[in-house]
């Protein structure tokens, strides 16, 4: 079993990924794209990576560690930055076994505080319940993060790092927005693809 990595000293350049999703239909069957951004701390985009997952499947945790372990970039990186636990709708990732596949810690960013009994229910009508059920457990705690002291939160969980570490992080690499820059910028890249696919360019 992998224990947590400790960082004695955070940086200014560490090496993030940041994963995000495209649009997509929900409920509709289908692949989405997943796009990874290796940014150097907040400032310097170094390379961008792709896989896709099934709507509402339960193959995101081992897609998106294949695509890691195959990038160029997997020696560089230290941190892997999810933006939410869920992609293509309900296809979960299970934040403790994607640390353990790629060795690196787990930071998980959301927006908005999530509400566990709401998620719970939407899962029950899916297949593999109790698989996505336990993925979505393994993220551990919800903790608040305020990167702006005058802004608004956000949210994180974390695997494989403290949440001291993660916090200071998450601070570090948020330089445009209250969100780190590669997450902000693999959802520009996502969701632009996912529009161009969707006027019929590829």
């Amino acid at each position: 079993m992998l224990i947590q990595k400790k960082f004695r000293c955070i940086k200014p350049e560490i090496r993030v990924l940041g994963i995000d999703d495209g649009i997509f239909i929900p409920r509709a069957k289908g692949l989405v794209d997943i796009i990874g951004v290796v940014f150097r701390g907040g400032r310097w985009l170094d390379g961008v990576m792709r896989t896709e997952v099934d709507v509402d499947g339960i193959d995101a945790t081992d897609k998106i560690a294949s695509m890691i372990l195959e990038s160029s970039h997997y020696q560089q990186l230290r941190i892997v930055m999810l933006n939410g636990i869920t992609f293509a709708g309900f296809n979960v990732v299970n934040a403790q076994k994607l640390y353990e596949k790629v060795n690196l810690p787990i930071i998980i960013i959301t927006r908005d505080k999530p509400n566990f009994e709401e998620i719970r229910k939407a899962l029950e009508g899916l297949p593999y319940f109790e698989e996505r059920w336990k993925a979505i457990q393994s993220a551990g705690d919800v903790v608040e993060v305020r990167v702006k002291r005058d802004g608004k939160p956000i949210y994180m969980q974390t695997v494989g790092i403290s949440e001291e570490e993660a916090e200071e992080i998450v601070r570090r690499t948020s330089t445009r927005s209250n969100i780190p820059e590669a997450l902000r910028v693999a959802h520009i890249i996502a969701s632009g693809l996912a529009r161009f696919k969707g006027r019929g360019n590829i």
